[in-house]
């Protein structure tokens, strides 16, 4: 007896808020057209998310050839989690040359943390550096490091 892996047709990679997934656009432009149950979906996900409530997170959903789907939550996007930390609305209009904020050693190493399973690093220091990087893209500094 074999079972066959059931073959994705179509990945389809949105970013929402947590917990605020409706049935109407963006959400159901982008999986109405697929042939997903959209409310189905809505419902999973807020409940999976609820605990995020506030944050956008990136979600890539495998839809299959019989209409049925899942989906995989990633961590929210680096500069939505810096902005956050630094209670700042965006990044610098002039990216490094300009500083709108300030971070801690600390913060660095919290949203790090949260990256982890979804950046090219494979230790917590790597990632910092990573963070890092894109915090100076936005003009934010780090506290201690120039």
């Amino acid at each position: 007896m074999f079972f066959v892996a059931k073959e994705a047709v179509k990945k389809i990679k949105l970013q929402i808020p947590a917990g605020k997934a409706t049935p109407a656009p963006p959400v159901g432009t982008v999986l109405g057209p697929a042939g997903i149950n959209l409310q189905d979906f809505c419902t999973k996900y807020n409940d999976a998310t609820r605990d995020k409530m506030g944050d956008i997170l990136p979600v890539e959903i495998s839809v299959y050839d019989d209409r049925s789907f899942d989906f995989v939550i990633k961590t929210p996007p680096t500069s939505f989690l810096l902005k956050k930390y630094a209670k700042i609305n965006k990044g610098a209009v002039k990216g490094s040359k300009e500083t709108v904020a300030t971070i801690s050693e600390a913060q660095l190493k919290e949203i790090a943390e949260i990256k982890l399973p979804d950046l090219n690093a494979y230790d917590v220091d790597s990632a910092m550096k990573i963070v890092a990087g894109t915090a100076k893209n936005m003009g934010i500094k780090i506290e201690g490091q120039e």
